[in-house]
């Protein structure tokens, strides 16, 4: 999946203009200057090192996460629709917490996460497109983001502060400590957690669909305009084929 520089540079426009919308001062300001003194590192970074992941490619970050806001918003409509008490979360909350979910992926303010990776092997042979730098301390990239928002100034609610820590929901063990309670009273007060983690994981199925499925079919297809290069069914499955060493597992593929 590829995006040209006017989708890239339109992505970035959207991106400023739905802080400029939903998010109220002094935070507007306060996340208008931190994400444009990191501009060309977030404007052209992956939201992923690896093909096998989502939007692994240049402009993908914020391709991602302008679809997480978007997913956050229709989401919440449901949510409402279906009874939830949106009077323990506010729009900004869930609109701040989407923006920012995956922010610690940016870095810090000296080093860039994602950098390309320069092992032809591991390109060619694992889809790594890009390594992480290892000048960077490591942080899980819920801890990272909060790190960077207070480091700059920038204030979060509690609410907020949850919704980004647990976006990747149980996929993250360290998140049972808030998602799996059994205690009424240790459960969230808000659904806004939940809300923000479905709409994570509907933008990252979305990007998996659009990259992978075609090429699953062999065939070429405009997904949401962006055109998808074809694959052949016998070249899939050569190189699958090429990457068994069982040879029962084998024969079984070679039927397909």
């Amino acid at each position: 999946m590829k995006l040209t520089a006017e989708q890239i540079q339109n992505n970035w426009m959207d991106l400023e203009e739905t802080i400029k919308v939903f998010i109220s001062e002094p935070r507007r300001s306060q996340l208008l200057d931190l994400y444009s003194r990191h501009s060309e590192r977030i404007m052209m970074m992956p939201a992923s090192y690896k093909k096998e992941y989502h939007n692994a490619f240049p402009g993908g970050y914020v391709d991602h996460i302008l679809r997480v806001v978007d997913c956050a918003l229709k989401l919440n409509n449901v949510w409402v629709e279906m009874g939830v008490d949106e009077s323990t979360y506010t729009k900004e909350e869930l609109v701040f917490s989407a923006l920012n979910h995956d922010l610690g992926k940016i870095g810090d303010e000296e080093h860039e996460s994602y950098i390309p990776q320069t092992d032809q092997w591991r390109k060619d042979k694992l889809g790594e497109d890009y390594t992480f730098n290892n000048k960077l301390a490591f942080a899980s990239v819920p801890d990272r983001g909060l790190f960077l928002l207070q480091s700059n100034g920038i204030q979060y609610s509690f609410n907020e502060m949850i919704a980004i820590q647990t976006h990747d929901g149980l996929y993250d063990d360290g998140n049972k400590k808030y998602l799996m309670a059994w205690a009424p009273e240790q459960r969230p007060r808000t659904s806004l957690p939940f809300i923000i983690h479905q709409a994570d994981l509907m933008a990252s199925r979305v990007e998996f669909e659009r990259e992978w499925l075609p090429k699953f079919k062999g065939e070429v297809k405009k997904v949401n305009n962006f055109a998808v290069t074809k694959t052949p069914k016998q070249t899939i499955k050569t190189k699958t084929l090429s990457n068994v060493k069982s040879q029962g597992l084998m024969d079984m593929l070679d039927s397909i």
